[in-house]
């Protein structure tokens, strides 16, 4: 079984495009769907707007979109990069998000998103951070975070020293580095990890961070890179916090310079998803990405050492996506999907909902 369903298109409702989509399943069954609403062109310092769709029949059908953070709140600059997770304490949903790639907040939903909490800055939290590394960009997944099974909840982030500037107010994102933020009191305080990796050596521009917690509760952290070996990069922890194990490149894991998405299953079993493609039709000579196509769901059943199976779920132009599941065991990928005239001009973002008989087949 498959079926999908377009729930942004772009040049639609006074947006250019909707890009970086996200997806949960709450403790009550119900979908949330989000997407950056991007006017002007639709790049990264678009003034962008959050908006949010609820599905309660399993992404069957789809509520109108709201919007959950607006961009002219917080002053100019964009809003980008919405995580959510899922609490099992109380059901609620935390999110934290970034403006202007500069400062985070967090907003928390106690009826499945129907209704947020007005934003709380949390930024203090994360200045520290810069006895270590001087950041002056910041941003948080995107995609999805996670709680452990012993409360932690857990949001990979990525900080640049801001590079090149693109403009006033506009900093480069490279090079980068990688750690992360934790709570251990349902999201009331907010504690940084390690720094895990930065740009230095064979590890270039590490970036847009995936987590999951495998079936021995260990926390990997899978990681979007420009590396030359174009491979996702891979590290451990015990704790998802500290002692952070020896990087290491997924040989399984193509890297065409894209986020990608992780999630695990009910039954153990770990499912990723990016576009499996690293060839170069469509992208701009002297550039270090790839085609961003081929979006490709891949399962592992031994806590991401192999994956052998591998289902192409698109096989155009198709980048950034989320993944969930609902109680019935659907998996659900919400991701970036065909695109206008050229690559990042996303077309649509699309819901394809299926079960493991598909993916298997």
């Amino acid at each position: 079984m498959i079926d999908k369903t377009h729930l942004f298109e772009g040049r639609t409702n006074g947006y250019h495009i909707y890009r970086v989509p996200g997806i949960l399943c709450t403790q009550n069954n119900i979908l949330l769907a989000t997407a950056e609403a991007r006017r002007g062109r639709g790049g990264d310092w678009d003034g962008n707007d959050v908006l949010m769709r609820r599905s309660a029949d399993g992404g069957q059908t789809w509520e109108p979109p709201i919007v959950v953070a607006r961009y002219d709140t917080y002053g100019e600059g964009p809003i980008s990069n919405f995580v959510m997770i899922s609490d099992r304490k109380d059901g609620a949903v935390h999110a934290l998000y970034c403006h202007n790639y500069a400062r985070v907040f967090y907003i928390q939903s106690k009826d499945d998103g129907a209704t947020w909490s007005d934003p709380t800055e949390i930024t203090d939290a994360l200045t520290p951070f810069r006895e270590q590394y001087p950041w002056r960009v910041i941003a948080t997944g995107p995609g999805h975070g996670i709680q452990l099974q012993n409360g932690r909840l857990i949001v990979p982030i990525w900080m640049s020293d801001g590079g090149t500037e693109f403009g006033p107010g506009k900093l480069g994102h490279r090079p980068s580095t990688v750690a992360g933020i934790y709570s251990d009191d349902h999201a009331q305080t907010w504690q940084r990890s390690d720094i895990i990796v930065r740009t230095e050596g064979e590890y270039i521009n590490p970036s847009e961070t995936l987590p999951v917690e495998l079936n021995d509760g260990r926390v990997l952290f899978n990681i979007r890179t420009e590396s030359k070996r174009h491979r996702r990069l891979i590290t451990m922890s015990l704790d998802g916090a500290t002692n952070w194990s020896e990087l290491q490149f997924d040989d399984a894991l193509l890297e065409p310079v894209c986020m990608g998405s992780i999630l695990k299953l009910q039954n153990g079993n770990i499912v990723f998803a990016n576009p499996d493609n690293l060839e170069r039709e469509f992208t701009r000579p002297g550039r270090v990405s790839c085609d961003r196509k081929r979006l490709t769901v891949k399962m592992s059943t031994d806590d991401c050492q192999t994956w052998p199976v591998s289902k192409i779920l698109e096989p155009g132009p198709s980048s950034y996506s989320d993944l969930a599941q609902t109680a019935d065991g659907t998996i659900c990928c919400i991701y970036e999907n065909q695109v206008f005239t050229r690559q990042n001009d996303t077309r649509y973002v699309t819901v394809a909902r299926f079960d493991l008989e598909w993916l298997e087949q």
